[in-house]
Formats: structure tokens, C-alpha cells, sequence
């Protein structure tokens, strides 16, 4: 199963994500501010990182844009999290290269739903892949 990295500094959002996560196959590493997060994103490995965008020293924004930067991580897909749903956020995680976004308090089965999607399209299997539509027909 797939590797998460989750950048998350409350421990109680922190214990709950991963422990779901776990339970559902997933290998969960653990970041509790925004530059431990750039640095497992290298160090780690993972397919794909949860990003809280207010963490304590580098912000959750900062750090996307960072990992989004490296060409050794530019490639994992960045899911944002934020308590802070404004209406601009949503655009500005995707200015910092978020791939996608998600608003606490977490609905988990969405956030699967956003996890899962994610996953499938940087395998190739996703529906926006080639793979995923069948042939394409030349006529």
C-alpha cells in the first residue's frame, strides 16, 4: 500500500488521521511542522503528502511551494488541509502547487475519496490518464 506523509502539528488531528489512514492499509510518516515536512518529503519518499497549511516555522503554503520546487519531490501530489475554508484558499494552495484541497474539521471519507484519486492518476490509472480511458480511436 501507499506511503502518506502527514504534515499535521495538532496532535489530536495528527493521532486521528493517522490512525484512520493506518487502518485502512496506508504507511503513515509523521511531520509536526513545515520544514520537517520538506525534509521527510525528500527523505521519506512518500506517494503522496497531507499538508496543514498552518504549522508552526514554515507554513503549510511555504512548504508545498518548497517541496513543489525540488525536482526530487516536485512529483508528489500535495493534498492541503485547512481549518481556515475562506473562499481564496482553495486558489492559493493551488498557486503554492497543491494538487488538491480539503477543509477541517476532516470528512474522512472525502479526503479517501481525494487520497485515492490522487494515488490512481500519479500510477497512471486515474480517469484522466490514457491507460484509464481504454484505446483511442483514430477515426
Amino acid at each position: 500500500m501507499a506511503k502518506l506523509l502527514l504534515v499535521e502539528d495538532n496532535p489530536d488531528n495528527r493521532d486521528m488521521l493517522s490512525r484512520r489512514l493506518q487502518r485502512k492499509g496506508y504507511e503513515v510518516a509523521i511531520a509536526v511542522d513545515g520544514l520537517a515536512g520538506v525534509q521527510m518529503s525528500e527523505s521519506e519518499k512518500p506517494d503522496l503528502i497531507l499538508m496543514d497549511m498552518s504549522l508552526p516555522g514554515i507554513d503549510g503554503w511555504t512548504a508545498t511551494t518548497r517541496i513543489k520546487a525540488n525536482p526530487a519531490t516536485h512529483g508528489i501530489p500535495v493534498i492541503a488541509l485547512t481549518a481556515h475554508a475562506m473562499s481564496g484558499d482553495r486558489d492559493k494552495a493551488m498557486q503554492a502547487g497543491g494538487d488538491e484541497f480539503d477543509s477541517k474539521p476532516v470528512d474522512f471519507l472525502r479526503l479517501l475519496g481525494k487520497i485515492e484519486t490522487l494515488l490512481a492518476r500519479k500510477a497512471g490509472t486515474g480517469p484522466t490518464s490514457p491507460a484509464a480511458s481504454g484505446p483511442v480511436s483514430q477515426s
